[in-house]
């Protein structure tokens, strides 16, 4: 397939006016995929500042640079003009740190983090362990801090961490996130399982109705973020809110971390993914707006479009 000269074109002179430019689904404060996410979470906790390109509002950038790299998924990485690859390729150049030395960047400190491992937990382990194929255990601690155990053959670059008899292999980021978890076996009405206690994980984003938003604003304790497309702001405003775009997501970023911040968007989804994202970046009082402006429109003020 030939890619449109125009096309190619807009692609060159974004690659040549910016180092570092990612295309994804959503942008790096909102992405809007989960392999989107990793790899601007990956970023994210490595730079202040690279362009981020919404493939999901521009079809023909969407479609134009999987030809022009040859590259058939999203995300896509490029580096000084260079195509990186996608989101496995970018994950495992962070762990080994080859993408810290891309970047001109220190190496990532490989220091296995301090865990615990209660004795109940590790003899689960151990059992299981015991009865699987082989694989060595592996711990995913992801921005959302939402943990997650597998099993897999070792690659050679993770971090190990050990505690009661057990190894756990990490990766770079997650070694991090994971100094000073405690693991442990716990019995709930759902069922029996490992379960994560992390003294670094910010309190869980929270659902807040419209009627709450409503009371919060007119007490002027809370920040509305507004993470819709222009064209939708365009279609039902929001008074007060501020924008979420890539010209101001440094200033947002760089709030203190004890601000309350409502996210809006459409529905209530969006938003939810840039509510945990900022949630990542350590703030504490986070809000998600459950049915977005479409419910303020239909509970609160009638006067604002619904589309």
């Amino acid at each position: 397939m030939n890619l449109d000269p125009t096309l190619r074109s807009r692609i060159d002179s974004l690659l040549q006016h910016n180092r570092i430019v990612l295309f994804m689904k959503g942008t790096r404060h909102a992405p809007r995929c989960g392999f989107s996410a990793g790899t601007a979470g990956i970023l994210n906790g490595l730079l202040d500042d690279y362009l981020s390109i919404d493939v999901l509002t521009d079809p023909e950038i969407r479609e134009g640079i999987k030809v022009y790299g040859n590259w058939p998924t999203i995300p896509q990485l490029y580096v000084d003009g260079e195509l990186i690859g996608g989101a496995d390729i970018v994950t495992g150049m962070a762990n080994s740190g080859e993408l810290h030395e891309l970047l001109g960047l220190p190496k990532p400190d490989r220091t296995p983090p301090a865990i615990t491992i209660t004795e109940a937990a590790a003899e689960a382990m151990r059992a299981g362990l015991a009865s699987s194929d082989g694989g060595a255990l592996h711990l995913s601690i992801d921005a959302r801090f939402q943990a997650q155990f597998y099993l897999r053959e070792a690659e050679g670059h993770e971090i190990r961490a050990s505690a009661s008899g057990i190894d756990i292999l990490m990766d770079v980021t997650t070694a991090q996130r994971a100094r000073g978890i405690v693991i442990d076996w716990v019995d709930t009405v759902q069922g029996s399982g490992l379960s994560i206690t992390n003294p670094n994980a910010p309190p869980a984003v929270q659902s807040l109705d419209v009627q709450g938003l409503k009371a919060r604003i007119e007490r002027n304790d809370i920040m509305v973020i507004d993470v819709r497309p222009a064209h939708d702001r365009a279609l039902a405003p929001f008074a007060g809110a501020q924008v979420l775009d890539e010209d101001s997501a440094a200033r947002l970023s760089d709030l203190p971390k004890d601000q309350p911040l409502a996210f809006l968007c459409h529905h209530g989804n969006s938003s939810r993914s840039a509510a945990e994202h900022f949630r990542g970046l350590g703030f504490r009082q986070v809000f998600n707006v459950e049915g977005g402006i479409d419910a303020w429109s239909r509970q609160i003020d009638a006067s604002i479009p619904r589309y």
